[in-house]
């Protein structure tokens, strides 16, 4: 492994969805955005849903990610999330649906819990369309 990278491994329920030597890595944890380069010092916090990019020599690969944790270290950052999915795994239909169901049930009704969960909805299904956006798959 080069010094300039280190190993990326993130992990679902279902899957490895993916584990490589990269050079940098972004996503955004509840304390907001973070960039990862090797060598980063040692931390461990949640990591909520949104866009990770991957960058591994001339090449950025997009990604949705949603709750979960990181733990990174100088030479590894692990990051077990709820799910992750490529641009092409996304269902564009289903994801601007549940939009606009989260967005209505946030206008309707301000229950607490209801509230928090439809937030969460809310946030994964414009996630999932932001990253479709970057999907260069022949679906």
């Amino acid at each position: 492994m080069a010094n300039n990278k280190f190993l990326l491994q993130v992990v679902t329920p279902e899957r490895i969805f993916y584990e490589d030597d990269v050079e940098r890595v972004e996503f955004k944890t509840s304390e907001g955005d973070i960039g990862v380069y090797a060598n980063h010092i040692p931390l461990t916090t949640p990591v909520v849903s949104g866009m990770m990019v991957i960058k591994n020599d001339s090449k950025v690969e997009k990604a949705a990610i949603h709750k979960g944790f990181v733990e990174i270290t100088p030479e590894k950052v692990t990051i077990l999330t709820d799910a992750a999915e490529w641009p092409h795994e996304i269902d564009i239909k289903r994801a601007e649906e549940a939009k606009l169901r989260a967005e209505r049930r946030l206008e309707a009704d301000k229950a607490d819990l209801n509230e928090i969960r439809t937030k969460s909805a809310l946030a994964r299904s414009v996630v999932r369309i932001e990253v479709s956006k970057y999907d260069d798959s022949d679906k």
